[in-house]
């Protein structure tokens, strides 16, 4: 229950990072890198739609603001969960290590 809780908490607040803290969370708890990184997309899909529905409602903006970026996403994330069945687990480590660390970058110099 932790390791949906908590990175749960964080997508709530923040965003963002939920994703992150779970894949690092599964990982300790024995899961395969590919089976992690698997694990939370099907994590993230559920929280960043209540996400974006309480912002929506909340904030009254307009889902027709979003509406363009809805395909492309849709697209990208197909593509990248058909690349997780044949990237080495070496090769996914690096991605995500350098995912964390321009992410830190980003946040360090705004």
């Amino acid at each position: 229950m932790f390791t949906a809780f908590l990175p749960g908490l964080i997508n709530g607040l923040l965003g963002t990072g939920g994703g992150i803290l779970a894949v690092s969370l599964l990982k300790k708890q024995g899961a395969a890198p590919q089976e992690a990184h698997a694990t939370a997309v099907a994590l993230m899909l559920p929280l960043s739609l209540i996400s974006l529905s309480i912002f929506i409602f909340r904030e009254g903006s307009d889902f027709w603001t979003y509406w363009p970026f809805l395909f492309p996403a849709i697209a990208g994330s197909v593509l990248g969960s058909r690349l997780l069945r044949r990237i080495s687990a070496q090769k996914l480590r690096l991605l995500f290590a350098l995912l964390i660390l321009y992410s830190s970058w980003r946040i360090l110099c705004s």
